[in-house]
């Protein structure tokens, strides 16, 4: 029951803490998107357009209120459901979003299965069996995927792939093999990195006292690492996953744009070069929305591992 109660307060204070990172998310975007320069409601008009033009299409847009007005009026649009009104698309930011989430979201989705197959096992049995050639290689293979540019990597297959063997469209998203460049190019960096992790999490978690308690125990040695070793060195992978998922979730803004894969990244690339007030902010808000959702789930995961992480 004390365990239980503990749990409860610990997502509790974790719930707080994201509704206040939130609440400063939203008046950072608000504030950061209005000191840059430039005129949305310029930029929604014709170059021939006269100042009274320009001032009737401000106050059609709310932007001719104080800030604070302007702040309360977006809070209160998001607790209605009323992201506002793209500048850009000339349609409710609520109408855009969900089908450029779903098209990242599936992009993600690919990327972290493949990443986490291949890393996972291979960082694992390359910290059980140090010094061998599959630990030579798994080195190899971090070492690589860690030092390469996403923009190179992406540049790099789309010649190799598209223009000179010919075998993937080199952009879109018209079917499943469009997925598979995307999907590469942020799934090697990612699991190139977990690789890492995981290596130095089994090594370090069969360096530990216990685990030479259980050899002296006499408990078999695959026993030891599928019960004992791997389940502390899946923390740091765990936390590792949840990032890079909140983070190609948020937006990959590169890979999106280089192949014009039409999901969140490559719309905020959009919304910022128009000016989209209505839509850079719904979009950052989701960006943060993501990144504590998913620090929250990790959390959670990580104090199951780990019950003493709610004790600290």
């Amino acid at each position: 029951m004390e365990g239980g109660n503990r749990l409860f307060r610990y997502i509790g204070g974790r719930l707080l803490q994201s509704i206040l990172v939130l609440f400063c998310v939203t008046v950072f975007a608000f504030m950061l998107i209005r000191i840059a320069p430039g005129n949305p409601a310029q930029m929604m008009l014709p170059d021939t357009a006269t100042e009274e033009q320009i001032h009737e299409m401000e106050i059609k847009l709310g932007l001719d209120k104080s800030l604070p007005m302007q702040y309360i009026q977006y809070i209160t649009g998001i607790f209605r459901g009323d992201l506002g009104f793209s500048t850009t698309y000339r349609v409710p930011v609520s109408d855009i979003i969900p089908s450029r989430l779903i098209s990242t979201g599936k992009l993600t989705l690919a990327t972290v299965i493949c990443g986490c197959l291949i890393s996972i096992p291979l960082g694992i049995i390359a910290g059980a069996k140090r010094g061998t050639a599959i630990d030579f290689f798994a080195v190899f293979f971090a070492l690589l995927g860690q030092s390469m540019s996403p923009v190179w990597l992406a540049v790099l297959n789309v010649y190799i792939f598209s223009v000179w063997l010919g075998w993937l469209p080199a952009m879109g998203s018209g079917g499943l093999i469009h997925i598979i460049l995307p999907m590469v190019t942020l799934a090697y960096p990612m699991a190139a990195e977990i690789t890492r992790i995981s290596r130095s999490g089994m090594i370090d978690a069969l360096g530990e006292d216990y685990i030479t308690s259980t050899y002296a125990k006499g408990i078999k040695r695959s026993v030891v690492y599928r019960k004992y070793a791997f389940k502390n060195a899946l923390i740091p992978v765990v936390t590792l996953v949840g990032l890079q998922v909140a983070g190609f979730l948020a937006g990959t803004v590169i890979v999106e744009t280089v192949y014009a894969w039409p999901g969140i990244g490559h719309l905020i690339t959009q919304a910022v070069s128009n000016r989209d007030y209505a839509l850079v902010q719904s979009l950052l808000l989701i960006s943060a929305t993501v990144f504590t959702i998913i620090n929250l789930i990790v959390d959670i995961i990580n104090s199951f591992i780990d019950p003493r992480i709610i004790l600290e």
